[in-house]
């Protein structure tokens, strides 16, 4: 057998190492996000100086993903993808100090403080899924991204659960929950000393340097691969930043808001075991089309009512329409930029991602508290705002689909 025959394997068997500890990094490490998803607007709701602020500390902390995905995406690229991931569990565990003190103060800016901090580990888990194809063969790299998505799985129910375990656990509601963010961080750091992807080398002199940031943007796989994730991930946030509010509102506890967040992430994360096949088989524009029409699926569910049955549907809707569209997405921008222009790119899409997801989470504070004065009014608000951007991304897909192959 020739090397050439055996050289694929070898990369893969790195691969499949490197995933299995990414697969464990997002699901220990990733728990934090739906903690703190489940109680951010929560928490905001009982400090804001304005009900209309409510969900400000979840917009914060997309706000801090979208500001460090570039300077992340650099270190990454000169210091290697451990660097990076360790600088996010120090910005998670720094958020989680910040706002546990936050709380204790009953300042609602400090808490905000800590969100912003947090959003730094938000956007290295976001790198998560770059790093799982950066050792895998072109064969293996739609599946490589899909199990590291599988991982959130297990930080669908660990996180929720975690949040009922701590939410009341001192005499300051929540408080537990961020004292539990900083050893979820402090230990899940541990992990990547166990991660082997080499550092990118350093280009000699006289290399190309690759498409600038504008060219790569007018790239037409790379442009629909942008705005079809940024869709799917904010209409995804906007969607579930406000369902915890519109749960407790509908006359349901928080247990019950949990457990809604638990549905959605669980859908958000499964089908990841047989996205990258589904990829694989069908073409990637074909699941990020059938993600967008599960998306529109989720905004109708919405529409229908305010019972605990129909914010279970939509939001598992909602869970599996972003897998498939933002797992999609990733993997047609992983193979539509060289090795090289990895740092530029990367750091480009989240930037542009998150963008649209703090735009998102922006306005679900005000559609869902300020659009009606009732909590049914605002979640119709909500699930409404999805239309435009739906047809967007739509637009977008279809264009390159009947696109002329020879341009």
């Amino acid at each position: 057998m020739t090397t050439a025959e055996t050289s694929p394997a070898a990369d893969d068997s790195k691969a499949r190492r490197n995933v299995a500890v990414l697969v464990a990094a997002q699901a220990i490490l990733g728990s934090q996000m739906p903690m703190i998803f489940t109680i951010g607007g929560l928490a905001g709701q009982s400090l804001a100086p304005n009900i209309c602020f409510a969900t400000l500390p979840i917009s914060l902390i997309v706000l801090g993903s979208m500001l460090s995905a570039t300077p992340l995406s650099a270190l990454m690229q000169r210091y290697g993808r451990r660097a990076g991931f360790w600088a996010g569990t120090l910005g998670g565990a720094i958020g989680g100090a910040i706002g546990a003190w936050g709380l204790y103060t009953q300042n609602f800016y400090l808490f905000l403080l800590g969100s912003l901090f947090t959003g730094i580990y938000m956007s290295a888990q976001g790198f998560y899924r770059f790093a799982a194809a950066d050792t895998a063969s072109d064969a293996f790299r739609p599946k490589a991204i899909s199990y590291v998505m599988a991982g959130g799985l297990a930080s669908a129910i660990l996180g929720p659960q975690i949040v009922k375990l701590t939410a009341q656990a001192y005499v300051i509601p929540f408080l537990g929950t961020y004292a539990a963010v900083i050893a979820v961080n402090v230990l899940g750091s541990l992990l990547f000393l166990f991660i082997d992807i080499p550092r990118p080398p350093v280009p000699p002199h006289d290399a190309p340097r690759g498409r600038s940031r504008m060219e790569l943007l007018r790239t037409p796989r790379i442009a629909v691969a942008v705005i079809c994730g940024m869709v799917s991930y904010a209409l995804m946030n906007l969607v579930m930043t406000s369902t915890p509010l519109a749960v407790v509102g509908c006359g349901f506890d928080t247990g019950d808001a949990a457990d809604v967040v638990t549905a959605h992430v669980l859908a958000m994360f499964a089908p990841s075991f047989f996205t990258g096949h589904l990829i694989a088989r069908f073409g990637v524009e074909k699941i990020m089309a059938t993600g967008l029409v599960i998306l529109a699926g989720a905004g109708a569910v919405g529409l229908s009512g305010v019972d605990l049955e129909q914010f279970f549907v939509a939001l598992v809707l909602l869970g599996l329409g972003w897998n498939f569209g933002f797992i999609g997405a990733t993997s047609m921008l992983a193979g539509a930029h060289a090795p090289h222009e990895r740092g530029r790119m990367q750091g480009l899409n989240d930037l542009i991602v998150f963008g649209g997801v703090t735009v998102a989470s922006l306005a679900s504070g005000g559609l869902m508290n300020c659009s009606g004065g009732s909590a049914q009014a605002g979640w119709t608000a909500v699930n409404l705002a999805m239309a435009p951007f739906l047809a967007l991304a739509g637009g977008a897909l279809i264009w390159l689909v009947l696109r002329p192959k020879e341009a």
